[in-house]
């Protein structure tokens, strides 16, 4: 009964594309067939080269780092992004975090992963938007991997300006973070903290810092997407 509703909802109001806005055909989701081809993939690339450790270099201890796809200001990446953190599409994050989930399976370096915590959102923006929009892209990437999703362990008590919105000069300034832990998870664990986009690297530092407050705690990092 339910799948006659939805096919039925689906004639009246066809799913389109989130990449370009044309009817998906039967068999696709969120993206139609040629939008996704042409996705700029970063997760194969990006075991071949250090442009997102060079981002912590000096910074922060980092195990293992990976992002799905290359960001840029315009594009069909940019658009996915924009529609999960403001057009209210959560299941984008669903979408990356099965994609990558499923290529972080199959993949040695996180094999030992024990935890999956999300990157914050002040509470204001949790209430503006209704949902972070980190949660099903790093819930997927939990049950891809068989451990346990934790969304609270950290939490963000100022709301700071856009990283985007920053010159470089002030995206810089780790001196004081917003960030703390409000949780407490296990001692000794390999953490994998999930984001959308790394830009400078420094919401991440941040939060890893944190992390590392608890005792033998190891930090890998994964997103959906790193600017270029």
């Amino acid at each position: 009964m339910q799948s006659l509703v939805r096919d039925f909802v689906n004639l009246l109001y066809p799913e389109t594309c989130s990449g370009c806005d044309i009817s998906l055909s039967a068999g696709e989701e969120t993206l139609c067939t040629r939008c996704r081809m042409l996705l700029p993939v970063a997760y194969h690339d990006l075991i071949q080269n250090d442009k997102m450790r060079e981002l912590f270099y000096a910074r922060i201890p980092i195990l293992h780092l990976t992002s799905l796809l290359y960001y840029e200001k315009i594009g069909t990446v940019q658009r996915l992004i924009h529609a999960l953190k403001y057009q209210k599409q959560e299941h984008i994050g669903t979408f990356m975090g099965e994609w990558l989930g499923s290529l972080l399976a199959t993949d040695p370096r996180f094999a030992e992963v024990d935890l999956v915590v999300a990157v914050p959102v002040h509470s204001k923006r949790l209430r503006e938007r209704g949902y972070n929009q980190v949660t099903k892209f790093g819930q997927c990437i939990a049950d891809g991997l068989g451990v346990r999703f934790r969304e609270s362990v950290l939490t963000k008590n100022r709301n700071t300006i856009k990283q985007a919105q920053l010159d470089q000069r002030h995206r810089s300034d780790e001196t004081q973070s917003p960030y703390a832990i409000a949780e407490e998870i296990a001692e000794n664990q390999h953490v994998l903290l999930v984001d959308d986009v790394v830009t400078t690297g420094t919401t991440l530092t941040l939060c890893a810092r944190e992390l590392l407050k608890i005792k033998g705690t190891r930090i890998s990092m994964a997103t959906m997407g790193i600017s270029v």
